[in-house]
């Protein structure tokens, strides 16, 4: 299967987009290759594209100020949507990075070539509102899990929407991102490996 039958096949599954509305952005879709530590997106630029993951795992942090480290907000992997959502609609400078955290492939389309595909169709249209939920449910999800779950949950839930993660990138990326220490993602860990 090629790069573009593999974003058709994904965009038919997620959104219901059929042939002839596909073949529609089949020419602006654009090939960006991502070597690790490349970045997606930077802090204070504008995010230009949405991107669909061929291949490799990105991750959306910021740096703390006072302490200097880095606060994994986010994780994107195979045949995800990537895009820096408010900073792409609104087309002003985004406030944290979005990283490639292995070796990457993506095929991307511009926010002007997407808002011309809405004008022509209805399916795009379509696809453009269940992007902007599924945005914002990525954000409520995350900040409810703070609330609401506790860590091991929350850890049990990323491995559920990322199950490569683990094998692919440091466990203190993951420890950033629950929003805990090491050693208590390593009592996590064994709690649930003794299950």
């Amino acid at each position: 299967m090629t790069d573009k039958e593999t974003l058709q096949l994904a965009l038919a599954q997620a959104a219901g987009l059929d042939e002839e509305n596909f073949q529609l952005s089949a020419p602006y879709w654009q090939y960006k290759v991502y070597d690790k530590g490349g970045f997606y997106n930077e802090q204070r630029n504008i995010c230009r594209y949405l991107g669909f993951i061929l291949e490799g795992v990105f991750r959306t942090f910021y740096t703390d100020d006072k302490t200097g480290d880095d606060k994994n907000l986010f994780f994107f992997s195979q045949h995800q949507i990537i895009t820096s959502y408010k900073s792409f609609v609104t087309q002003a400078p985004c406030k944290y990075y979005t990283q490639a955290m292995t070796d990457a492939r993506i095929l991307m389309i511009s926010l002007e070539h997407l808002t011309q595909l809405y004008k022509l169709s209805h399916q795009w249209e379509r696809f453009g509102r269940l992007i902007a939920e599924q945005a914002f449910n990525i954000v409520m999800d995350k900040n409810e899990g703070f609330l609401f779950k506790t860590p091991e949950e929350r850890y049990l839930e990323l491995v559920e929407q990322h199950p490569t993660l683990l094998q692919t990138i440091p466990l203190y990326h993951i420890s950033s991102y629950l929003g805990i220490q090491g050693p208590s993602l390593s009592r996590i860990r064994k709690r649930i490996s003794g299950k």
